[in-house]
């Protein structure tokens, strides 16, 4: 097998230090004493750490952005597992329009998808509803669970399903003991990825949320409009924390890259 020569390496390298720069700096800017964004040149202090656990809403966002991802990423699996199955798996009338349906919102800006969601929220009367809220999400996040399950349905080998069948086992036990356990990095990678998403997203949300359901990547956004103080740098390193932690416990638990990569 070819190994990577000094210039590869070193591109790569350059790649990753450019990659991880804003974070890194990011972190620093967060130790800061100074009541402004700087690195910290003459110490480290917690005190804008101290100051985001002090504010009560930025403390209810991350409450409100955590549990509209879980709720969110998971309707989107259960949506995105039998479509999946359904479009790799048979053929019928409209199939193409189904799978093209299911992945536009990959394509369509979501600055557009917030103004359209906002004017049908507002003409349903459920504007600042944490479900429609929820909802919006599942229709942004549902495209990353759908494409990864399709790439997991395509490649398993169904010798072990069409085995079962034979003997007598129902379409339920088929799927929950052979095609379930055969296509789960697929799908709990799509659910990763699309908790990731709906966590992060501030573009969509910014149009459809309220005062009382405001998520933390808007509530960030809000605040940075009105100050520039290093207490969004604190936030920020919190969430680039919680992340990694998350990551390594994933990978522990279960692997990165049976759940990444989908390797057995």
């Amino acid at each position: 097998m070819p190994r990577n020569g000094p210039l590869a390496l070193s591109f790569h390298a350059l790649v990753v230090m450019f990659m991880l720069a804003p974070l890194v700096v990011v972190c620093l800017v967060a130790f800061t004493p100074e009541n402004t964004l700087s690195l910290p040149w003459h110490g480290f202090s917690l005190r804008w750490f101290r100051a985001v656990f002090e504010r009560a809403d930025f403390i209810q966002s991350f409450y409100n952005s955590l549990i509209l991802a879980v709720v969110a990423a998971t309707l989107a699996t259960l949506i995105a597992v039998p479509a999946a199955l359904a479009i790799t798996r048979y053929r019928f009338p409209g199939r193409d329009f189904l799978n093209g349906l299911f992945l536009s919102p990959i394509i369509i800006p979501h600055l557009v998808l917030g103004v359209a969601m906002l004017r049908l929220f507002a003409l349903m009367g459920v504007n600042g509803s944490f479900v429609w809220l929820m909802f919006a999400h599942v229709v942004v996040i549902t495209p990353y669970v759908l494409r990864l399950v399709i790439a997991a349905s395509i490649g398993m080998d169904r010798s072990a399903e069409q085995a079962a069948e034979s003997l007598g086992a129902s379409r339920f036990t088929l799927f929950r003991l052979i095609t379930l356990p055969m296509i789960l990095p697929g799908v709990a990678g799509g659910w990763l990825l699309a908790f990731i998403n709906s966590f992060d997203e501030v573009t969509l949300s910014i149009f459809v949320t309220s005062p009382s359901t405001q998520t933390l990547p808007v509530r960030m956004y809000v605040y940075a409009t009105e100050s520039i103080d290093p207490m969004m740098a604190a936030v920020s390193a919190l969430v680039i924390a919680l992340t990694a932690a998350t990551m390594i416990i994933l990978d522990r638990v279960y692997g990165l890259d049976r759940v990444l990569v989908g390797r057995h």
